[in-house]
């Protein structure tokens, strides 16, 4: 499949089969989601994967119970790493650069599901510091 078809094949998805992810497939991901472009490649984010199925129910409830995360055999949580960014860019690295860089990572790593035959959702909706109690 080229570019263009990955794109066009892309979908949100909200149901999912309870089997794990094999290891090689995240490897993928989160590899995908790495060569992003960053700012100065500082890539100011982190990447929590969350398997542990009482985890996924604490972020659905933090993502205001959208409870087909919880049934998701993995989650990818995208957070920005506001200092490292900020540390070369000042403040609109802290506001802005981590953003990008997170967000740019989080596309990259979506487009390596779908590639990958997997699905996946972007959620924007959650309470920051209830996701942050469910991932420690």
């Amino acid at each position: 499949m080229n570019f263009f078809e990955l794109i066009e094949s892309r979908r949100s998805v909200r149901a999912y089969s309870p089997a794990p992810v094999e290891p090689e497939k995240l490897h993928a991901i989160l590899e995908a989601a790495n060569r992003a472009p960053s700012a100065g490649n500082l890539q100011a984010y982190e990447i929590y994967l969350v398997r542990d199925a009482a985890a996924r129910r604490r972020l659905a409830r933090a993502a205001l119970d959208q409870f087909f995360l919880a049934q998701a055999p993995v989650v990818l949580v995208f957070c920005t790493h506001a200092r490292r960014s900020a540390e070369r860019y000042g403040r609109r690295g802290a506001e802005l650069y981590a953003l990008q860089d997170a967000t740019v990572a989080c596309t990259f790593a979506m487009l390596a599901v779908t590639a990958l035959g997997l699905g996946t959702v972007w959620v924007g909706a959650f309470d920051e510091g209830a996701v942050r109690g469910a991932i420690g």
